[in-house]
């Protein structure tokens, strides 16, 4: 039962892999990636199970949070074509008047 889910996670990776390098957007991708890392924590999940390996599903769930993080960053990258501020904005929501007093406060 667990080899043929194996099996069957292993084909849903090798249609995921053809989306990923097929897809017409940006965005489907995205998602294919997204789809690949969930079903690699599957994959990993079920081969724990069958080699009787319970810290497997450690490993499963912190690529799951890898993925999701991840997944956010490349979609904000592409969004915004940068992941974090700017010094500049920073230095500007500093300098603005509402914020000037509270943050020589905060220092």
């Amino acid at each position: 039962m667990f080899v043929f889910a194996t099996v069957t996670i292993c084909i849903a990776m090798a249609v995921v892999l053809i989306r990923l390098f097929v897809g017409p957007t940006l965005y489907d991708r995205v998602l294919a990636l997204n789809t690949f890392g969930t079903c690699t924590v599957l994959f990993i999940g079920v081969v724990g199970f069958l080699f009787e390996r319970p810290d497997f599903l450690d490993i499963a769930l912190l690529y799951a949070l890898i993925n999701f993080v991840g997944t956010i960053a490349v979609l904000k990258f592409f969004r915004y074509r940068r992941l974090g501020d700017s010094r500049e904005e920073r230095e500007m929501i500093m300098e603005t008047p509402q914020t000037k007093q509270t943050a020589g406060d905060l220092r």
